[in-house]
């Protein structure tokens, strides 16, 4: 389903490299280390970030944004122990359904 070459795939393989780096010179070492929490902290400040930049419509800051939106919710699947390929299997699950058909067999 997923290629290995795809850039999610790689970045989520680097983040998984660099769980036993140097905190003091890994950044994603250091976010792993302080915990699930702090990682699903960032994520959250890094979303805010990206939703602030399209709000503004700055396709530049939203590009950036998204980026780092992109790098703390693979953080989030490392820490977690969620794999992308799970997550492609998940979306390729929703393919078939409308969003307003699930929403509504979410109030069921």
């Amino acid at each position: 389903m997923a290629k290995k070459n795809h850039p999610i795939d790689r970045l989520y393989r680097t983040i998984l490299s660099r769980r036993k780096a140097d905190p003091q010179k890994s950044y994603t070492a250091r976010l792993l280390k302080r915990g699930i929490a702090q990682c699903a902290k960032k994520l959250g400040e890094e979303s805010v970030e990206a939703a602030l930049a399209a709000v503004s419509k700055n396709r530049r800051a939203i590009k950036a944004e998204s980026a780092d939106v992109l790098y703390h919710l693979l953080v989030v699947w490392a820490a977690t122990g969620v794999k992308p390929k799970d997550v492609y299997a998940e979306l390729a699950r929703r393919e078939s359904r409308s969003g307003i058909a699930k929403k509504a067999a979410r109030r069921e």
